[in-house]
């Protein structure tokens, strides 16, 4: 008699437990669906989805607001999502909102990221259309990713070709950074351009002192001194 009544006790217990499990279940699953509180829904037309899937979060300022409800093909160019919101959230989404496909992590589920539009816009109605953005492909960030490596490796490949060369004394750099002869004479050449500056600026002093160059400067230095008088 006693081993009975344990028995119905252990059966009342794992009862109880499956049906607290079950609730707690569609608990869960009714909250993420929305289906116990107030919602609205609306539209966007994609090119590609980007593997966003049915059940994925939709979020506002990184907020969970809604879900995907359904995907549709509805030509070969455009692909239609559904989805559910919660309502207390739409006098945020205004009408210019857009919705973006984004990755939660870098290789995480696809998103819906509403991103917000003009406030003196007015809030988006049920079953609206929202606007949309090409979402970023990871394919095509990988792929641009690869084109600034490969030219990355030119570059550095061709500074190390530069630097080999002016260590050999090729070129013109190279020889005036490895030549000691060739960056002796082009130091010397440097010093006789500044004598030769240098010795004529004193004959051009020295010229200036001649009695025969001073007294031809200073006629013409009258002549033109007179012009305007003459003028007048």
């Amino acid at each position: 008699m006693k081993q009975g009544s344990a028995n119905k006790i252990k059966l009342g217990i794992f009862v109880s437990l499956g049906l607290l499990l079950f609730t707690a279940g569609i608990y869960l699953i009714g909250e993420r669906r929305q289906l116990f509180s107030s919602t609205f829904r609306v539209k966007g037309i994609y090119k590609d989805v980007g593997g966003l899937q049915v059940g994925n979060n939709v979020r506002f300022s990184g907020i969970n607001i809604g879900t995907v409800e359904n995907i549709e093909i509805i030509s070969d160019t455009s692909v239609r999502v559904d989805m559910v919101l919660e309502e207390d959230t739409r006098k945020f989404i205004k009408s210019d909102s857009k919705a973006i496909i984004g990755s939660d992590g870098l290789m995480g589920n696809k998103v819906v990221n509403i991103v917000p539009g003009t406030s003196a816009k007015p809030p988006i109605n049920d079953n609206d259309l929202i606007q949309t953005a090409v979402p970023v492909s990871m394919d095509e960030i990988l792929y641009q990713l690869k084109i600034t490596t490969e030219n990355s490796s030119a570059i550095t490949g061709n500074l190390f070709a530069i630097t080999q060369a002016i260590r050999s004394g090729k070129g013109t750099m190279g020889k005036l950074f490895m030549d000691t002869v060739f960056a002796e004479n082009l130091d010397q050449a440097i010093l006789n351009i500044r004598l030769g500056t240098k010795g004529f600026e004193q004959n051009m002093d020295a010229a200036k002192k001649s009695f025969l160059l001073r007294g031809a400067l200073k006629k013409r230095k009258d002549k033109s001194e007179d012009k305007p008088k003459e003028g007048k």
